[in-house]
């Protein structure tokens, strides 16, 4: 391994979209690398092959090119492998039916409403979580860790009330209430 593989940036959706919009061969090989294994594991499970998976996402690769390169301009609105998941689910579902290899007892292939509800759900989750983030940012010390310890780290009132110097466990319950009516406050204001 070279120093350059050791210090190298880590992959991010909008790195690989302004590389593949340049033309980067990078950028091509970090969507395989680094996209292709999720979508390789759908299509086997759903009576597909190897080679099958590879014509999928290369498919939804062709797809992904098309729209960044659209004069429309390109928005992402997910993830860019939530993206890349929905186009190879759907590009499968269409190969599997016209194979009529798709059967009842295929449970984890879905039909194509299904799929843009998960699509849909799967969006407004990641919605939620980036607001809730941000709602954990803007509240400040020590309130973020005082819910991070409470309801993440899974400590106690009096493991609190002792961590920030409260006189007592009711008095740090006291301090946490208070900080998780900011934090809804702000989580809610940001819709």
């Amino acid at each position: 391994m070279s120093k350059a593989d050791t210090f190298r940036e880590p992959v991010t959706d909008h790195k690989v979209i302004a590389g593949v919009l340049a033309g980067e061969r990078r950028a091509l090989e970090q969507l395989y690398s680094h996209y292709f294994p999720p979508i390789r594991t759908m299509i086997l499970r759903n009576s597909g092959t190897e080679d099958e998976a590879k014509d999928v996402f290369q498919d939804a690769v062709c797809v992904l090119y098309d729209k960044v390169t659209s004069s429309e301009g390109f928005s992402l609105t997910s993830q860019l492998n939530t993206y890349l998941y929905a186009i190879c689910r759907r590009l499968w579902l269409k190969e599997l039916k016209a194979n009529s290899r798709l059967t009842g007892e295929l449970g984890y292939v879905e039909e194509e409403a299904s799929l843009e509800m998960d699509l849909a759900l799967h969006q407004e989750k990641e919605e939620q979580f980036e607001r809730m983030q941000s709602a954990l940012e803007g509240i400040g010390e020590p309130c973020r860790s005082i819910l991070t310890d409470f309801y993440i780290k899974n400590l106690s009132m009096q493991e609190i009330s002792k961590k920030f110097e409260y006189t007592n466990a009711d008095n740090a319950k006291n301090q946490k209430y208070k900080c998780l009516q900011r934090l809804k406050k702000l989580y809610f204001n940001k819709k």
